[in-house]
C-alpha cells in the first residue's frame, strides 16, 4: 500500500493579476522523502509553495499537509511544519539566537526545550560565533543560515523550503544537505525543496519534478547521467509543444 502523501497539491491552478502562474499542477511528497521542485526563474515555484503554506488560495485545485486541507489546518499541522520562503525568517533587530529561539517557541516548544534546541540548531548551521549578533548585521549567507536554523529548530515532520541554498557557500550547501537527509532518514520528515540550481538539489533529492511556465512537464531521477541536459530537453520540448498549439 502506498504511503499517504504528507505534502500534496492536486490540480492547482493560480493566476496573479490576470496572468496564469500555475496550471493544473499535481505534486506529492511522502514521509521520509526529499522531493525537489526545479525550474527556471519565474516558473511558479514560489507561488506553489505559498499555496501549500496557506499564504495564497488556489483558483482551482487543492492543497493538503499531513492529510488536512491547508485552508482548515490547525495547530496540530502548523506546529509540525518548518518553512522558509525567499526571504529567511530573521527579524533584523533580534540576534541570531533570539530569532531561532522565537521560532522554537512559536512552534510550541517550552522554554527549556526551545533553549536547548536553539543552541543545537545554531551549532548544526555553524552559527555559534554569530549567535549574539543582530540578524540585520549578518551577511546574506549567514541570514540564510539563521532562516534555516529557524525552520529546523523544532524538528518538523514537514519542511517546505524555497531556494534554501541561495547565498550559501559550498560548505553551507553540504551542511544543509546532511541535515535534510538526516531529517528524512531519522524522523521520517517529508521535505519539499525548490531551486533553479539543479546540480545542488540533485545531490540531496530522492525525486525531482520539473516546473516550467506553471506546469509540471516531467520528472528526473537523481544520479542519472546528463541530468542537466535532460532538464533542458524537457524545457525545450515543452516550449516547442506550446508554440505548435493553435
Amino acid at each position: 500500500m502506498k504511503t499517504p502523501a504528507a505534502i500534496k497539491a492536486e490540480r492547482v491552478t493560480k493566476a496573479l493579476g490576470g496572468v496564469p502562474v500555475l496550471q493544473d499542477v499535481t505534486l506529492d511528497v511522502a514521509p521520509s522523502e526529499i522531493h525537489a521542485l526545479v525550474g527556471l526563474n519565474g516558473a511558479g515555484k514560489t507561488t506553489l509553495m505559498r499555496i501549500l503554506l496557506g499564504m495564497l488560495t488556489p483558483d482551482r485545485g487543492s492543497a493538503h499537509l499531513t492529510g488536512f486541507p491547508v485552508s482548515g489546518a490547525g495547530t496540530q499541522v502548523w506546529s509540525r511544519l518548518g518553512q522558509m520562503l525567499e526571504t529567511p525568517f530573521a527579524y533584523p533587530e533580534l540576534t541570531a539566537r533570539e530569532n531561532v529561539y522565537s521560532s522554537a517557541r512559536l512552534h510550541g516548544m517550552d522554554r527549556a526545550a526551545a533553549s536547548s534546541a536553539t543552541e543545537r540548531a545554531l551549532s548544526d548551521l555553524g552559527l555559534e560565533q554569530y549567535a549574539s549578533r543582530r540578524a540585520g548585521t549578518l551577511s546574506l549567507g549567514n541570514r540564510q543560515r539563521v532562516g534555516l536554523a529557524a525552520a529546523l529548530v523544532h524538528g518538523p515532520d514537514v519542511l517546505v523550503l524555497d531556494e534554501p541554498t541561495n547565498a550559501l557557500d559550498p560548505r553551507g550547501v553540504i551542511v544543509l544537505r546532511r541535515l535534510l537527509q538526516q531529517a528524512a532518514r531519522d524522523r521520517g520528515a517529508a521535505i519539499l525543496v525548490s531551486s533553479h540550481h539543479l546540480d545542488e538539489v540533485a545531490r540531496m533529492a530522492d525525486r525531482i519534478s520539473v516546473l516550467h511556465q506553471g506546469r509540471i512537464i516531467g520528472t528526473l531521477q537523481p544520479g542519472t547521467v546528463d541530468l542537466e541536459r535532460r532538464f533542458f530537453d524537457l524545457v525545450l520540448q515543452s516550449d516547442i509543444q506550446e508554440q505548435e498549439q493553435p
